[in-house]
This record gives structure tokens, sequence and C-alpha cells, in this order.
């Protein structure tokens, strides 16, 4: 149930994004469920491996390139998923930092243990 609760806690922090940046575009709630399970799943079996490979880059920059890859799992996204449009990978960045504060946010408010 808890996994569930999650998963729409970072749908509605995805379909707050386009709200907040124009260079995010969301068709519907359908597609928000959508790219915020594959969100889900593009960060639990690809970004660690990029996190393993890239940690002499992330220590020398003291974890900002973190950011950068946040940045592309949230562009890589985008790219499978129709109807979830990001502009650019700067944009990608800008949105995976603002998704990820919202996402925080809402599960510190409405996921209590």
């Amino acid at each position: 149930m808890r996994l569930l609760l999650t998963w729409l806690v970072n749908t509605m922090a995805l379909f707050a994004v386009p709200y907040l940046m124009q260079s995010v575009r969301i068709e519907n709630f359908s597609t928000a469920l959508i790219a915020a399970l594959v969100l889900g799943l593009v960060n639990t079996l690809i970004r660690p491996i990029l996190v393993l490979l890239t940690l002499p880059v992330t220590l020398l920059t003291l974890g900002l390139f973190i950011l950068v890859i946040n940045g592309l799992m949230f562009w890589v996204v985008a790219q499978l998923v129709s109807g979830f449009q990001v502009a650019g990978f700067w944009s990608a960045i800008g949105g995976a930092l603002v998704y990820s504060i919202i996402s925080w946010a809402l599960s510190a408010l409405l996921l209590k243990k």
C-alpha cells in the first residue's frame, strides 16, 4: 500500500512541475502516472550504475554532478514517454530539481511513518 501511495505522491509532484516550469509539458494525469512509474524504474535500475561509474567526477565536483545525473534521468524518461516533453537538457536539470523538491515536500507531508 505504501508503494502505491509513494507512486501517487511522485505522480502529483511530476504533474505539478509544468505549472512551475514552462519548458516541461505533460499532456494529462495518465501520462504523469506512466512517467512517474518509468522515472521510478529508471532511478532504481540505471541511476545507481551511473552514480558508481561517475564517482570520480562526483567527488571532484563535491556531489554537484548528481544534479546532472538526475537531469539526465529526467530527460531520458521524457524521451521514452510520449506526452511528457522537456525542452532540453538544462530544462531537464531544472525540472528534476523542482520535481525532487516537490516530491520531498509532499512525501514529508503525506507519508508520515
